[in-house]
């Protein structure tokens, strides 16, 4: 027998009970990362009410099964656009919200959305039942799960009509020695627009440091938080991260400082996981020559290549990555729609959309940099 519960606070979960399911690989959907948004105040203010779903076994009261869940009052923080679909039900005089998405607020990345002891197939079942159940109740217009596994997708294909999937640009480390190794795979033009880049980087001066959050000091806090902010003042958003979200996931985190005559004046933050670095954030004081290349994607490749990480996600979105060695990789979600017209036209709508994607991904295939290319996630 299992009990069914939903907390709104991980703080009444047990740390251990949820990372025992959660496992040590995705740093996304440990416990500490999601505790983080909470207490480090990213969530209410800005349209999250955390929702997380449990099954417990009443004879042990264990853990088996668990989601992070969210109800939003809008769309911002999400990475898979339905702003369309909003505006579309507005039209039509609907709400959509309150909506339910199963996600990691601000990471458009991938990995475990459904935990389950053992990977047990009915009790993701049995969670995916719930939450519909529970969207259900709560007269919530849809339910979303977005950055899925391909093993999720396929159970939520079972229970879900609306599957959409679009693309990243991943590094995979083919068991490079160095950069040069890394170079030397790639056709001679990209190998020498890559050092040009590079090149320009330094000869203006620019040193490259990189930092575990761990070893920063309250100057370099400040520092790479303004780099963090500038970049939404610059686009008139919001930086909804806060400080102390940063801190608290501090051993999680690669920074990476540009240095002008010992100043700094560019940073990026990434995330390091298990055996896979995604880059999440970066600002500047002012433009140099290739220095968001040189910072964001280079550093992190040579980070990767010494620390013998399988793969670096440096974010969503950007073609200009493919001519610099991250190859298109399939990102999925799973949607239901309550309106049963809505839902019909979406499942009409997605369908053109995914064959459309898929032409799109065999031209972003053929414009591989590797003069013979790794195998890519599409």
């Amino acid at each position: 027998m299992t009990i069914l519960s939903i907390v709104e606070s991980l703080a009444d979960i047990s740390a251990a009970q949820w990372n025992a399911l959660a496992g040590d690989i995705n740093p996304f959907i440990q416990y500490e990362f999601l505790l983080a948004f909470e207490t480090g105040q990213c969530l209410h203010p800005y349209g999250w009410q955390p929702k997380y779903f449990l099954i417990h076994s009443s004879e042990s009261n264990e853990l088996i099964g668990a989601m992070p869940a969210y109800e939003k009052t809008n769309s911002y923080g999400e990475f898979v656009f339905d702003w369309a679909w909003a505006d579309a039900y507005q039209r039509s005089g609907l709400n959509y919200y309150p909506k339910l998405i199963i996600a990691i607020p601000y990471s458009p990345c991938q990995g475990p959305r459904i935990l389950a002891k053992d990977n047990n197939q009915e009790i993701k079942t049995t969670l995916i039942k719930f939450a519909l159940d529970f969207s259900d109740k709560n007269n919530y217009s849809s339910t979303h799960w977005l950055f899925n596994l391909p093993d999720d997708s396929n159970v939520l294909k079972k229970h879900l009509q609306l599957q959409r999937f679009d693309y990243q640009f991943h590094w995979t480390n083919q068991n490079y020695t160095n950069f040069d190794d890394f170079l030397s795979q790639l056709t001679s033009k990209k190998r020498k627009n890559i050092k040009q880049e590079r090149r320009k980087v330094s000869d203006q001066n620019i040193q490259i440091r990189t930092f575990n959050g761990a070893e920063l000091n309250q100057q370099q806090w400040k520092k790479i938080y303004y780099f963090y902010q500038i970049t939404f003042m610059k686009k008139s958003g919001t930086a909804t991260l806060s400080l102390d979200f940063f801190k608290a996931i501090a051993q999680q985190i690669l920074v990476v400082f540009a240095y002008n005559n010992e100043e700094e004046v560019a940073g990026a933050i990434c995330i390091i996981g298990k055996d896979t670095l995604y880059g999440r954030h970066w600002g500047c004081f002012e433009e140099y020559d290739g220095l968001h290349f040189e910072v964001c994607y280079y550093t992190g490749i040579e980070y990767c290549i010494k620390h013998g990480f399988k793969t670096f996600e440096p974010g969503a979105q950007g073609e200009h990555k493919i001519s610099r060695g991250f190859l298109p990789v399939k990102t999925r979600s799973a949607h239901r729609v309550v309106h049963a017209e809505f839902n019909q036209v979406l499942k009409q709508h997605l369908q053109q959309e995914a064959l459309a994607m898929e032409e799109y991904g065999k031209q972003l295939i053929a414009s591989s940099p590797f003069k013979k290319a790794p195998e890519s996630g599409i």
